[in-house]
């Protein structure tokens, strides 16, 4: 016989659940309104804010010489909204000019700015996705420009370099880590309260592990830990954590990997 409890186990795996969201706090509005619709309580655990460069003159001296570029890439959200908000009161941008950038929410983003010339992989989202596009394939002699945060992956403009392309980068953003207190977590964890964690840079996994201190690296190991890439998947376990599951890009490829699981390893009663 089935309990009436049983038909909500497919309905609503998440019920109940307590995920630890470790977006910046003004993205993580996304995902955690995702999670409250499956019933889960999102824990908010920043482990980033992003800022606008202290210098902003790279970007307004971009903003002279975009006419001068033959394409230009915006390696994630942050970069476009923190690029663009010092260049469009000062001109528009240039219709010859086209914009890479990765994922639904970048296009969307370019699009409300009135850019619409945007080009972005289908299926995978990294710089090895954009490498691929055959915009990026023959680019000998091509001026490009690429708005990017202070740190990260070098990859795109190494290898485009290499491709004999002319590549500028600019710095738009840059994250600096926040204070939060570990402590919200230990409690949660020792009360055995405390189900999931979502990651969604290598940058972001390193600093969680580091601020979760000693005790909450023990239990982070044994907690399942959703990320993004196979490339954080590959830091997290070298790390020593047990539980690591790669999801698709985005919320949406967290939310479906999250329920995916939870399917299988029943709901919190």
């Amino acid at each position: 016989m089935t309990s009436d409890f049983e038909p909500m186990r497919f309905i609503q795996p998440l019920a109940g659940r307590q995920i630890v969201v470790t977006r910046p706090s003004g993205q993580a509005g996304h995902l955690a309104t995702l999670l409250v619709a499956q019933g889960a309580e999102p824990v908010f655990f920043p482990v980033f804010s992003i800022q606008p460069c202290a210098d902003i003159t790279p970007v307004m001296e971009a903003a002279i010489a975009l006419d001068s570029f033959d394409l230009a890439v915006f390696v994630s959200p942050n970069a476009i909204e923190k690029a663009l908000d010092i260049i469009l009161p000062r001109r528009a941008w240039p219709a010859h000019l086209p914009c890479i950038v990765l994922g639904k929410m970048s296009e969307q983003a370019l699009r409300q700015r009135g850019v619409n010339r945007v080009i972005s992989p289908a299926l995978q989202f990294d710089s090895e996705a954009l490498l691929a596009l055959p915009e990026l394939m023959a680019v000998a002699g091509k001026r490009i420009i690429i708005f990017r945060g202070d740190t990260g992956r070098e990859l795109l403009g190494d290898t485009l370099t290499q491709r004999g392309a002319v590549v500028q980068r600019v710095a738009c953003y840059r994250r600096l880590p926040t204070n939060a207190d570990a402590s919200v977590l230990l409690k949660r964890w020792e009360a055995g309260t405390l189900d999931a964690v979502t990651l969604t840079s290598s940058e972001g996994l390193r600093y969680f592990f580091a601020r979760v201190g000693h005790l909450g690296q023990a239990w982070l190991k044994k907690t399942p830990t959703f990320v993004t890439h196979q490339r954080i998947a590959a830091q997290a376990l070298a790390l020593g954590l047990k539980h690591v599951i790669p999801t698709a890009p985005g919320d949406d490829g967290l939310i479906k990997e999250l329920m995916q699981y939870y399917v299988h390893h029943g709901t919190r009663q």
